[in-house]
């Protein structure tokens, strides 16, 4: 049984799920106004990349995460200006920015530590501490946990409030269902575009931020190992909802702990290491044709055609 329930693997899920559930939500918001972001894994690992660079030189692990925002909100205004302003395909301007963080972070690791590999290790965002044991049943699992967790949980609560208890997240989500429309009775599409995507861009730095001195003390090459392309499957799977991709990410997060736990067993190691992806194509693949995202992510949107 504990091979499948105890407060490790918990507290393991709930780390892991971490920068799913922060990515996924970035995600969520640029698809929100019809900007399909596939470049989240790039995203979150030029926001890891520039969270550890921070933290070591500032000696402030805040400062990092700092860091790590604006970086992914540049990243997000890249990919709005090349989606909204020249209307290029979301999905190659999403591809591209993987491309680009993939190949900068090596070229940029070498160039300020003389290693490809990883960076030195830097200041970590701390844990909350031991006391929290008094508390039943919940204090053993927020035990070591990051400042970081909590800060995407308390993003997912106010997510879900400004989205669908206040007016400017039901014209945001209108945005993303029919611009035309919205633009028809004196919406500015086009400002919540931006916004939004910049938006899951900063969001997407800060899940980054989070393996790197969240999870760890260190940047290492391509560290989100594909975890962008995961917190997408989860946005799907927990269809496009702040709650729901939140389940999605803890249930991936489960996955993923439950395998580090069969570790110790007499199971291929290949299979161990695959379960989590296997699980989220057969999630995807069950999923998706019971799913319906916003009616006009990843179309271009041209006032002028009105």
């Amino acid at each position: 049984m504990n091979h499948f329930v105890s407060v490790n693997i918990l507290q393991t899920a709930i780390a892991i799920a971490t920068p799913l559930f922060i990515g996924a939500l970035g995600g969520l918001y640029s698809e929100r106004v019809g900007i399909v972001n596939i470049g989240l894994d790039g995203m979150m690992l030029m926001g890891a990349f520039t969270a550890a660079v921070v933290s070591y030189y500032s000696g402030s692990a805040w400062l990092g995460v700092g860091g790590a925002l604006v970086m992914g909100m540049l990243l997000g205004l890249l990919h709005a200006t090349i989606c909204i302003r020249f209307k290029a395909n979301q999905t190659v301007s999403g591809v591209a920015i993987n491309i680009l963080a993939g190949s900068v972070t090596v070229f940029l690791l070498q160039v300020l530590f003389h290693n490809k590999g990883q960076s030195p290790s830097a200041p970590q965002i701390s844990s909350i501490g031991v006391s929290t044991l008094r508390i039943p049943v919940i204090g053993p699992l927020l035990q070591n946990m990051s400042y970081l967790t909590l800060v995407g949980l308390a993003l997912v609560v106010a997510s879900y409030v400004f989205l669908y208890h206040t007016k400017l997240g039901l014209r945001l989500r209108s945005v993303g269902e029919n611009p035309y429309a919205a633009q028809s009775v004196g919406i500015p599409v086009v400002r919540y575009m931006y916004w939004s995507v910049m938006l899951g861009g900063t969001l997407a730095g800060l899940a980054g931020s989070f393996l790197s001195i969240g999870m760890l003390n260190v940047f290492t090459r391509n560290m989100t190992a594909g975890r962008g392309y995961i917190a997408l499957a989860t946005l799907i799977f927990g269809r496009w909802s702040p709650f729901g991709l939140l389940i999605a990410s803890l249930f991936f997060g489960y996955i993923s702990a439950w395998q580090i736990s069969l570790q110790g067993l007499s199971i291929p190691a290949q299979f161990v290491e695959a379960a989590p992806y296997v699980f989220a194509l057969l999630v995807l693949a069950l999923v998706s044709r019971r799913s319906r995202g916003p009616a006009f992510a990843g179309r271009t949107f041209t006032p002028d055609d009105q």
